[in-house]
């Protein structure tokens, strides 16, 4: 049956106008799904950096799958060709950007070498773990959820926000945390009303008995 556009289409344009959604792919799934060497590699990765769940894995396999191929094809080329200089320096200037190549490694050859643990390193569930604001894996995801880390002057809330070099010493307390030497929190503020409403109490008894 067809449908009007003022009942709304699924496809194209409905009551509230054109529907824009991002088709992209973030994460590829396993073509083998019940492969145990696989599964166990993968439950080891989720407890070692304290991810929700193996699509976040997943995700990161398919950056790199995309960037080594990348990288693959420009090995292709000749080595002054400009497409290869160009777009591979590029990659480079990336990935030394993010700190997961050094500047001993400026070639090509190194990118093929890199490791699902590399891109795990320079997350920010890591980074606020290893900087020992957090006392765990999970901790460190719990305080960047409920907003207490910043990046330099922003507040960061997603846990597998990749952290560039340059701003790896910058990661701190969001100071509109309680953390952070911001406003107590709301059971700490029930709390200590609570303790001065108890005080007041006792010392209005104190003046009745004198």
């Amino acid at each position: 049956a067809l449908v009007s556009p003022s009942q709304g289409s699924p496809f194209g344009r409905g009551r509230m106008g054109r529907l824009y959604r991002n088709y992209g792919k973030t994460y590829k799934n396993p073509r083998r799904p019940f492969e145990k060497e696989r599964l166990d590699q993968e439950l080891k990765l989720c407890g070692e950096y304290g991810l929700r769940c193996k699509r976040e894995v997943w995700r990161v396999q398919f950056q790199l799958a995309k960037i080594r191929h990348a990288a693959r094809t420009l090995l292709t080329l000749d080595e002054k060709d400009p497409k290869r200089i160009f777009e591979g320096g590029a990659i480079l200037r990336r990935l030394t950007r993010l700190g997961l190549l050094d500047e001993t490694k400026q070639k090509l050859d190194y990118v093929l070498g890199l490791k699902v643990q590399d891109f795990l390193e320079r997350r920010l569930q890591t980074q606020v773990f290893k900087l020992g604001l957090a006392k765990s894996f999970h901790h460190a995801r719990v305080l960047i959820r409920q907003r207490h880390i910043r990046v330099g002057k922003q507040i960061v809330n997603i846990p597998s926000f990749m952290v560039r070099v340059d701003s790896q010493k910058h990661i701190d307390f969001a100071l509109t945390s309680p953390l952070g030497g911001g406003r107590p929190g709301r059971v700490k503020r029930k709390h200590q009303a609570a303790k001065d409403k108890k005080e007041k109490g006792g010392d209005a008894e104190a003046e009745d008995e004198e």
